[in-house]
């Protein structure tokens, strides 16, 4: 059988069976390693690695939860949540308020993407402070996983801008460029416009049918995380206020989250907004915020770094195209399910594209496929298994935010029902894209 699948089927199996995500991701690669001929010492070899390429996505990620524990303290994210709970007051309000705040929320997801690229920095700092709202409209936050996990895949997947620049222009074009194809007359927002709606519906089954139901959820649990010890002051507001907007140029001047998050953190400090000797503390309970992403997204490269030293990917997507001949249905397929595999296990679209473009556009040649449909195989055989990935940024952000009172199971609450509601409309129409284009 081959090594590729075998760790990601143990890595998903054991944390369906409730193992953490980083030691099935630490089992996985090391069962991986030596069922696809690598012995212990280059399997942790390529692990450590791999791990290495993680350490700078782990301390921003640390540095986003202390920016926002020092914006938490601030009581700007509690009056926002105040004033929907005084909204909440009105009883003809609720069901308005309700898809209100789902609105909210997509729109956030989406900017963050592009408008804004703060990626899931603006998870914890808007979150938390609402889970005393969505208690108190029974809102099931499997709904709000499925909302965020949709703003924050499908913006790179289909727009060219911020996020999507990299992932479309640069790491998909380049890539397919560089395999031997000519793809300067694509248009790549054609390309990737019929699986982008396969996503859409995901989203609208989510959030009307699957989950619109009233959930109810612990106020008290709530309550004792998150709706104590806020200070609500004009100084802190404003402050906030003014780290955030810091915060967001800064990003967008260095392409760096890291300094953006440091810059914002010491904004607070100067100002005295966030006394000297608290400063300790913040940060480090910033870190704890954010720090099972981090090893998560350290551990995940390692274990893609294993996957890949295999070198059993394109033995992967050989074996699976052989099947089907020159059966391009089937073979689109095929190629469409490796990519599910293989972004399950490592947990970025960004690193899975790069692996599969050198295998996959000899096969897109040979099999006849236009360049429109091999960028919509390809982009959509990335984009595969984003949402749905223990290991993905995509669904850990969501649920950084949402567990925070221990009352959303990340497998269950943001895995699973982003797996079902995007992964398999994606892999539908991302077949019907690779045989109309």
């Amino acid at each position: 059988m081959n090594a590729i699948l075998i760790a990601v089927t143990l890595m998903l199996a054991l944390t369906l069976a409730r193992t953490h995500v980083v030691i099935s991701l630490l089992l996985g690669a090391l069962v991986g390693g030596l069922s696809g001929g690598l012995d212990l010492a280059q399997t942790l070899a390529a692990f450590n690695k791999g791990i290495t390429n993680g350490a700078a996505v782990a301390l921003s990620y640390a540095l986003l939860g202390a920016f926002a524990v020092a914006i938490a303290k601030s009581g700007l994210p509690h009056a926002l949540a105040d004033a929907a709970v005084a909204r909440l007051q009105r009883s003809d309000g609720r069901t308005r308020l309700k898809w209100l705040l789902l609105a909210l929320l997509a729109v956030v997801s989406v900017m963050s993407q592009n408008l804004v690229p703060i990626h899931i920095a603006f998870i914890p700092l808007l979150i938390p402070p609402l889970l005393y709202v969505m208690a108190r409209l029974q809102l099931d936050r499997r709904a709000v996983a499925c909302v965020i996990t949709f703003g924050l895949v499908t913006p790179y997947m289909l727009f060219p801008v911020g996020f999507g620049d990299i992932f479309l222009n640069q790491i998909l074009l380049g890539n397919i460029t560089k395999a031997g194809m000519d793809v300067s007359g694509v248009n790549v927002m054609h390309a990737m416009a019929i699986p982008a709606a396969g996503m859409l519906v995901g989203l609208l089954l989510a959030v009307f049918v699957s989950y619109r139901k009233p959930r109810s959820y612990s106020l008290g649990k709530i309550e004792n995380a998150e709706r104590t010890g806020a200070r609500i002051s004009r100084k802190g507001t404003v402050t906030a206020l003014l780290a955030i907007a810091c915060a967001f140029a800064v990003q967008l001047y260095s392409d760096s989250m890291l300094l953006g998050a440091l810059c914002g953190f010491l904004l607070f400090i100067a100002t005295g907004a966030l006394k000297w000797r608290e400063a300790d503390d913040v940060f480090s309970d910033g870190m704890k915020l954010m720090a099972m992403i981090g090893f998560v997204m350290i551990t995940a490269q390692g274990f893609a770094e294993v996957l890949t030293a295999t070198g059993q990917i394109g033995e992967l997507v050989s074996a699976s195209a052989s099947l089907f001949g020159d059966n391009r249905g089937m073979a689109a397929f095929a190629m469409l399910f490796v990519g599910l595999v293989v972004t399950m296990g490592i947990g970025s679209s960004f690193s899975t594209v790069p692996i599969l473009t050198a295998i996959y556009v000899p096969l897109c040649i040979q099999l006849g496929f236009s360049p429109l449909a091999t960028v919509a195989i390809i982009g959509t055989a990335g984009a595969l298994g984003d949402a749905g990935s223990p290991a993905s940024d995509s669904t850990l952000g969501p649920t950084s935010g949402l567990n925070v009172d221990g009352q959303h199971d990340h497998m269950r609450d943001t895995v699973i029902p982003t797996f079902l509601h995007y992964n398999l409309p994606l892999l539908a129409a991302g077949w019907v894209a690779a045989l109309v284009l």
